[in-house]
């Protein structure tokens, strides 16, 4: 794929991705939608990025170019398209963000009308679309012209479910958020209110350029200082689009998405909520959890990095609980994409039905330290294929036995090869990468800088 990745078109805004993209998608998918007299209704969302009004705005004429209905919800989360797309029947939608990036960048991530990432077919034809190689689309004319519409409504709609789910009131719970100044901002804090809870929230001022601005997900640290200063019973950082969250527990350490899978998977598998016993995870988890798993009899699924694999091996085989490292969750029961926000809600309901503080609910899972190292390469296919470099891979996981683990595996985007070892030391993974690491520079194949 030339412009479209794991999360749809991504680029640094009026550089990469540009306001005639965003024109140039309106016009293929409005057009490709249309079946017969059926006028297609799209729905429209985006972060707090500057940039968002520019692609908002060039979307809406592409779309309504083709004849396409838009409503436009303005600042929302990721999940809370792929929500209102279902319960609302919309044909598609379109969210305008680029996740936990600086500000620079957007990105055009389109929903299919069950909620999940666009299918790759269709991201093929809209880029043969945007490079000429499908000759140009009719405009729509006369009373088959779309319109626009504002629908910040939806946002309403989404809170309120979020808040239904919900059965125990927060009432005498100390939260923290950290909405990342970003699409978080408009729904978190309310939601928490409504439930009870007295919450201090930091980051609550997007300006269009500091989303993500040391805050966050990716910034766990601000928060972690933030619950030990209020005195919070927990602490939620999101990322930009408000698809992933992490936690902080009320001694202010970090709660990774390893630990959230474990404590809400024992608390499915408590309530007899969890399918065949079984977490889907990514092959980055640590073996910490899955350690913690086998003594807990909790089976669990690998699938390749990416959250649309989770989710797709989740729909297949009707697992409820999966997710990332990162803090993309997903809750299958009551969403089909990771929700940071929902996330939240759930990591309450199990802290207050099982009555134990979140540190409690974590402290049989040890996480091994882990230490990644990206290598640039001039072949990645012809480094890992390399018998020196497989025979030290060979050698490194002899050497951790049972007590570490070793990923070596290709960049799916970029020419790298990454190194990951798990163990029981900082030392041992730096030893055991750098084994690795060395054999790829002797062989010739690192790329210096």
């Amino acid at each position: 794929m030339k412009y479209f990745g794991t999360d749809g078109f991504r680029g640094e805004a009026n550089v990469t991705l540009t306001a005639d993209h965003a024109f140039k998608i309106g016009r293929f998918l409005g057009h490709y939608f249309q079946d017969g007299e059926h006028r297609v209704r799209v729905l429209v969302g985006k972060d707090t990025r500057l940039s968002g009004y520019m692609y908002e705005t060039a979307l809406a004429a592409g779309l309504t170019a083709s004849g396409a209905d838009v409503y436009e919800i303005h600042v929302t989360t990721t999940p809370s398209i792929s929500y209102l797309i279902r319960k609302e029947n919309f044909d598609f939608g379109i969210m305008i963000t680029a996740s936990h990036n600086p500000y620079t960048d957007n990105g055009i991530k389109v929903i299919n009308g069950q909620g999940h990432k666009l299918e790759e077919e269709i991201e093929e034809q809209i880029e043969d679309y945007i490079d000429g190689r499908i000759t140009e689309l009719p405009y729509a004319t006369g009373e088959h012209l779309g319109r626009c519409f504002d629908y910040t409504e939806g946002k309403e709609v989404y809170r309120e479910y979020l808040v239904n789910l919900v059965k125990h009131s927060f009432e005498g719970k100390v939260i923290a958020l950290d909405v990342s100044n970003g699409s978080a901002t408009r729904i978190a804090g309310v939601i928490f209110e409504r439930l009870g809870a007295e919450i201090h929230t930091i980051n609550d001022k997007p300006d269009g350029m500091n989303i993500n601005r040391h805050c966050g997900s990716t910034h766990i640290d601000r928060l972690q200082q933030f619950v030990r200063e209020t005195g919070a019973d927990a602490g939620f950082a999101y990322d930009g689009d408000a698809d992933r969250c992490l936690a902080v527990d009320e001694r202010g350490e970090v709660v990774s998405g390893d630990h959230i899978m474990y404590l809400c998977g024992m608390y499915l598998k408590g309530q007899g909520k969890l399918k065949d016993d079984t977490v889907v995870t990514t092959v980055m988890s640590n073996m910490g959890l899955y350690k913690a798993f086998d003594r807990a009899g909790i089976k669990y699924r690998q699938t390749d990095v990416g959250d649309k694999y989770v989710c797709a091996d989740m729909m297949e085989n009707g697992y409820v609980l999966g997710g990332e490292q990162s803090g993309h969750i997903i809750f299958r029961e009551h969403a089909v994409t990771g929700d940071g926000v929902l996330t939240s809600l759930m990591i309450m309901e199990a802290m207050l039905h099982e009555n134990k503080k979140l540190s409690e609910l974590t402290e049989d899972l040890t996480i091994y330290p882990q230490l990644l190292e990206n290598v640039k390469v001039k072949d990645k296919v012809a480094a890992r294929e390399d018998e020196d470099v497989k025979a030290a891979a060979k050698e490194v996981e002899d050497a951790l036995g049972d007590d570490g683990r070793l990923l070596l595996r290709e960049s799916g985007t970029e020419p790298l090869i990454r190194i990951m070892v798990e163990a029981k030391t900082d030392a041992i993974c730096r030893e055991q990468v750098r084994k690795i690491a060395d054999v790829l520079r002797a062989k010739g194949h690192v790329k210096e800088a």
